[in-house]
């Protein structure tokens, strides 16, 4: 394979990127797990083709899906989610003709409350069924409601894509003025998701034509089976008097919510083990170094991994990530060893805390425990459930996806930056479309964010502006194979939410394109009042 290493960069950008996106769409057009089993396929021609070094899988995002989604099959093994749900549809039967405004934000808060948008397969049963008695196009609401359930992941204080933008947003170089985590990412991200979730509901009321003016409808009502299969069947929680246990399981789960969240906005909660501190280190001018150049150094660089004196310790030493500025011949241009305390923006001392991350995984796997025990629930049933099957195929999706992204893309950064770097600078709303398409080609929010991301902070676009279009993370509606979609089609027995004949005018794309739109548009005016973006 010498002849691909030899190649110039951009011939070997082409064709690495050929690759990737060939396992993009053929995993996607697959469907299920394959998508993330393709990953395989471009990270073996990556490495042995083209002799790149394997990237990093999102580890923190993957172990993350995995507690959040064992936390919520067992929720919903135990029955706690039934109680959700039944509060949702009191909600819904009371206000049948809000139907279209209301049953967006329920199944948006859902996602909300329970970090994965796959809770919604349980009450489109329930939204259908009051829509058609009272006459209602079960597209309307049905479409808007599949669409917000989605769109509550990145307002969620348990899902994975908050927790991964806000971890490469502090770890960033550039930082946002004022942004000191996870909750105020969260003080963006919910009203805008919020506000793009309401002009969904207002366009959907008047989308259609109402069943009783729809000519296709009304012919296909004159058989006695279509219409017995349309109008039959009543989906309903109401009047089930749940168990006590059921109860217990959903108190369980939003307490663990609840007290994540009251720990992302005190850092005091959070325990600390002493101060964090960095080594600023140079040598003397003049000094020559060993230095082993690396594939692609050219001029002046920064070696890595230089082995330095420690300065409290003189007889230990410590390898250094960026250790000293040197010329090309390895001739030191300055130098001195000092140990740097950390601070934060006020000059108090920066103490090694906990993250968001880990208290997450680490309180949704103590609710999963703590209903187990409490509730006596089967644990072969948590394996079993929709909500189980669908985490592990998303997580397996990151998996291979975001090692696949992160071995290619680190490699072509400098080209990248150099390339696209001042045209996101110059028109921001670029990188919302990118990562739009990255959305759509990997089928997952986390695992967008989690391979763009990375990219769009090292070629210099402002993290205001990876907040503020936040929501533009969502973008598998533009073609219908999301498994929410596909099951919402199915669920309408009236046929109204449909894909169309060129597939691409279906019943998901305009309320999928309105709520992200306006949602990107408030999140970036947020962005501008708090942090003084603009």
């Amino acid at each position: 394979m010498d002849f691909l290493v030899n190649l110039s960069e951009g011939w070997q950008f082409s064709i690495q990127l050929l690759v990737v996106l060939i396992c993009l769409f053929y995993g996607a057009q697959k469907g299920g797990i394959t998508l993330g089993l393709l990953g395989g396929i471009g990270i073996f021609v990556l490495v042995f083709g083209f002799d790149i070094k394997p990237g990093k899988p999102a580890i923190d995002v993957m172990l993350t899906i995995l507690a959040v989604v064992v936390a919520s099959a067992t929720l919903q093994a135990s029955g706690g989610l039934d109680v959700m749900l039944q509060i949702a549809e009191r909600i819904l039967r009371r206000n049948p003709k809000f139907l279209t405004i209301l049953a967006p934000f329920v199944t948006c808060f859902l996602t909300m409350l329970c970090g994965t948008g796959h809770v919604v397969y349980t009450i489109m049963p329930i939204i259908y069924d009051i829509a058609i008695k009272n006459n209602i196009r079960p597209e309307r609401p049905m479409a808007a409601a599949s669409i917000s359930s989605q769109m509550g992941v990145v307002a969620s204080p348990v899902s994975v894509a908050v927790v991964s933008l806000t971890a490469l947003l502090l770890n960033a170089d550039h930082k946002l003025a004022g942004f000191d985590g996870y909750i105020n990412l969260l003080q963006i991200t919910i009203p805008s998701t919020l506000f793009g979730v309401l002009m969904i509901g207002i366009f959907s009321w008047f989308r259609g034509k109402d069943l009783d003016k729809d000519p296709v409808f009304q012919a296909k009502l004159k058989d006695p089976e279509f219409k017995q299969y349309v109008y039959g069947d009543s989906k309903t929680l109401l009047g089930v008097k749940l168990p006590k246990k059921d109860w217990v399981a959903m108190w369980i789960f939003l307490g663990a919510i609840g007290v994540v969240a009251l720990i992302g906005a005190f850092d005091s909660l959070k325990p600390s083990w002493g101060q964090k501190y960095d080594y600023k280190a140079t040598l003397e001018s003049g000094t020559t170094l060993k230095w082993t150049p690396e594939k692609g150094d050219k001029g002046v660089f920064t070696l890595k991994d230089v082995k330095i004196a420690d300065v409290d310790n003189p007889g230990e030493k410590i390898g250094l990530d960026k250790a000293v500025k040197a010329d090309k011949l390895g001739k030191v241009e300055e130098g001195k060893v000092e140990k740097v305390y950390k601070a934060d923006k006020l000059g108090n001392p920066d103490m090694d805390k906990i993250s968001m991350v880990h208290i997450i995984q680490m309180f949704m796997l103590l609710a999963g425990s703590l209903i187990i025990i409490f509730t006596k629930v089967d644990p072969k049933k948590i394996g079993s459930n929709e909500i189980f099957k669908s985490g592990m195929i998303a997580l397996v999706a990151v998996f291979g996806i975001s090692w696949m992204a992160d071995t290619m893309f680190a490699v072509h950064t400098p080209m990248m930056k150099s390339a696209l770097g001042d045209i996101v600078k110059a028109h921001p709303w670029t990188y919302a479309i990118m990562l739009l398409l990255i959305s759509k080609f990997v089928n997952s929010q986390a695992a967008a964010l989690a391979a763009f991301v990375p990219i769009a902070l090292s070629i210099g676009v402002e993290p205001g502006i990876i907040v503020a279009f936040a929501a533009a993370c969502y973008g598998y509606y533009i073609l219908p194979t999301y498994p929410s979609d596909l099951a919402t089609i199915q669920f309408d027995r009236s046929g109204t939410t449909h894909i169309g004949k060129f597939v691409i005018n279906h019943s998901f794309i305009l309320p999928g394109l309105i709520g992200v739109f306006s949602s990107c548009c408030i999140g970036y005016v947020l962005v501008a009042m708090v942090a003084g973006y603009i």
